[in-house]
């Protein structure tokens, strides 16, 4: 998280338990919950590697700062634009004319993940971390800006986490996609100086919206065939 190492943790911590648990509730309940139930764990993860990113910009540490860093960014701009899409086409209904979108999606977020993250591993001097406001910013170096503009960066990956829920077949899905768009509102409106450590964060707690839609098999009530 953005504000110290303590904190990043703590919500790590938080999010794993939450994660695990849940995720053994879809493997009982139904499987095409599975995808969906991991992304609060991951979320943890990533909150866990944050963690050890403070640890290295106090202590002085460049090592773990790029250890860390290359693991927060691995959800940030790999992990997610495949996986969300992924999730809601693993949910999606068989007969859904939307599913192979949402697969389409998921291969375009692999390519554009790759794209954002592969030249950091490459060449470690583009991962900047600094303290922005008390806060870590990761926004001074990203590789797409030799390519195109960032506002253009921000809307694809946008449109690849917030569409395909937008579009499921699932009424309480696509409710989570705006809280997605509450999240990413909040994140620009207020927290522009450190937007990507901000928005992981937000993300992270938004997926607990994902663990009640699975506690309460909130999908079988629009499609019980499958989930009921």
């Amino acid at each position: 998280m953005c504000l110290s190492a303590q904190v990043s943790f703590a919500a790590s911590v938080f999010l794993l338990g939450g994660g695990a648990a849940v995720s053994v509730v879809a493997w009982r309940r139904n499987k095409r919950y599975l995808p969906i139930a991991l992304m609060p764990l991951f979320a943890g993860l990533q909150q866990f590697m944050e963690g050890n990113v403070w640890l290295g910009m106090t202590g002085n540490d460049p090592f773990t700062v790029l250890w860390g860093a290359m693991g927060f960014i691995f959800f940030t701009w790999f992990m997610w634009p495949i996986w969300i899409p992924f999730s809601v086409y693993v949910l999606e209904p068989d007969d859904s004319p939307r599913k192979r979108l949402f697969l389409t999606m998921a291969l375009i977020g692999l390519a554009f993940g790759l794209l954002l993250y592969i030249p950091h591993g490459l060449d470690s001097s583009m991962v900047v971390v600094e303290v922005n406001n008390q806060s870590l910013a990761y926004e001074k170096s990203m590789w797409l800006d030799f390519m195109m503009p960032r506002w253009l960066t921000n809307t694809i990956y946008g449109t690849l986490i917030i569409l395909p829920p937008a579009l499921s077949h699932y009424r309480h899905i696509r409710h989570f996609a705006l809280t997605l768009v509450a999240v990413v509102v909040v994140d620009f409106v207020f927290l522009q100086y450190a937007y990507i450590s901000f928005f992981c964060l937000l993300a992270g707690l938004a997926t607990l919206h994902l663990v009640y839609i699975i506690l309460t098999n909130k999908c079988a009530r629009e499609c019980p065939e499958l989930f009921a």
